[in-house]
């Protein structure tokens, strides 16, 4: 078959689409509706919701999403956008399109895009290096959803994850060793990944395990001891246990016991967003501050870099 008839959906998680109260309420209404995001039973989860979570939550989220927000808009769309552009650049023949799980663009709406260009073929890569049933697999109930209406539906190849791939861990070596360049090597490397609840793992989610292999993958290839590189998780939400140890409760841990410098690298985030430029780059780094630590730097998300590019390319050709 013609590699013509071939296109790529490029999907992240979504962002609101501006910094108000109101759009980021709209937001984390789809967002936490998703029985992939929350299992909670939805009669006890949706008035909870609405009634509570959104009204108290919708206000504070949006204050540091304007603390955030570019020109460009939202970072996690501009940098989605540019790596869709980057790497429409290095497949000129095939089509590229980008959707959200939730906001806008849509996944059905960049799917309907791909159609309407008599693509017969789409290859689906979620931009989530690590699987996980609250990230990867909400990509593919989606686009399910959106196939729907459709009489004669396209052959779908689908790129569960990256964990392991040979360009995934170079290129977060590459950007570590940039940062070492820069800043020196500091006393300890934490490699944060978003968490997710620990009954998710219990009960079949390989997120941890991905998580563990890129981490294990990493740290043999970077020229650093591989005993001062701590794996952590970040952002967890609601009372019940979630993925341990925590980011931040690790790193008031490591500064009170004497730690001066870390550096932090989110290897689960393909760009730059509010869980690593607002909670990561300051809220951690305050409380690190605060705990007793002298040196602190963000290592920024791959985003648009030649060698993510790259990365991505050949997830691609590797599919057709």
């Amino acid at each position: 078959m013609s590699i013509k008839k071939y296109g790529v959906l490029l999907v992240n998680l979504g962002t609101p689409d501006a910094p108000t109260p109101a759009a980021v309420k709209r937001f984390l209404a789809e967002f936490l509706s998703d029985v992939r995001v929350i299992d909670i039973s939805r009669i006890i989860w949706k008035p909870l919701l609405h009634l509570v979570i959104l009204p108290l939550r919708s206000p504070k989220v949006a204050k540091l999403y304007r603390s955030i927000w570019t020109e460009a808009g939202s970072p996690l769309l501009s940098y989605s956008l540019q790596q869709q552009a980057a790497l429409a650049k290095q497949l000129p023949t095939i089509p590229v399109e980008l959707g959200m799980s939730y906001g806008s663009p849509s996944i059905a709406d960049a799917i309907d895009k791909l159609l309407i260009q008599q693509v017969e073929n789409i290859i689906v890569l979620p931009l989530y290096p690590q699987y996980s049933c609250s990230t990867t697999a909400a990509v593919f109930d989606a686009i399910c959803r959106a196939l729907k209406k459709y009489r004669t539906i396209p052959g779908l190849h689908f790129i569960r994850s990256y964990a392991n791939h040979p360009y995934y861990i170079e290129a977060l070596k590459k950007s570590v060793e940039l940062s070492f360049a820069q800043y020196g090597k500091p006393d300890r490397l934490l490699l944060s990944y978003h968490g997710i609840p620990q009954r998710y793992a219990e009960t079949g989610d390989i997120y941890p395990q991905q998580c563990e292999l890129t981490t294990r993958l990493f740290s043999e290839l970077i020229n650093f001891p591989a005993d001062k590189i701590i794996m952590t998780y970040q952002s967890r939400f609601g009372r019940e246990p979630w993925l341990t140890p925590y980011t931040d409760v690790t790193l008031a841990s490591l500064a009170k016991s004497g730690v001066k410098h870390v550096q932090l690298l989110c290897p689960g985030f393909s760009v730059d967003c509010l869980e690593t430029l607002e909670e990561i780059a300051v809220q951690n780094k305050e409380l690190f501050y605060a705990a007793g630590g002298e040196k602190y730097q963000y290592i920024p998300a791959l985003n648009d870099s030649e060698n993510h590019i790259l990365l991505m390319t050949e997830l691609i050709r590797d599919s057709l």
